[in-house]
């Protein structure tokens, strides 16, 4: 009985501790209904805890470059993906596709998707467009 309780005190204990993680991982901003696909430059890669970045430039409808940020999984999750650390260089031409965020006026989503310059895909493989190439 003495096993059980103490097992009950770790099972508990283990979700106390990790609601707080569990409560920081919401993707309650992005609007995941939809998907936009953005044609642009890497600026910048960030391969960082608690999650990676792709920092890119996207020409607007004028045809000024506007700067995009693009929330990816932790570099763990990515390497599991087969992404590395140098997967992404300045001024790699790419596509992306996101879910864009919900309520920003910022330039944003939640990758999806990224083709590379050779065709290499990674993400998920129905890069359908519900929201238009930018």
């Amino acid at each position: 009985m003495k096993s059980l309780a103490a097992l009950g005190t770790v099972v508990v204990t283990t979700f106390l501790a990790n609601s707080p993680v569990q409560a920081h991982h919401s993707f309650a901003m992005f609007d995941e209904t939809k998907n936009v696909v953005l044609k642009g430059t890497v600026a910048e890669f960030q391969w960082t805890n608690p999650h990676s970045w792709i920092l890119m430039m996207v020409s607007n409808t004028q045809g000024q470059p506007e700067p995009w940020a693009i929330q990816l999984d932790a570099p763990g999750a990515l390497a599991r993906q087969g992404w590395f650390p140098k997967s992404l260089t300045p001024g790699m031409k790419v596509t992306a596709v996101i879910h864009p965020l919900k309520y920003s006026r910022m330039r944003g989503g939640k990758y999806v998707a990224v083709t590379f310059p050779d065709g290499t895909v990674m993400g998920q493989a129905n890069l359908g467009n519900d929201g238009g190439a930018q």
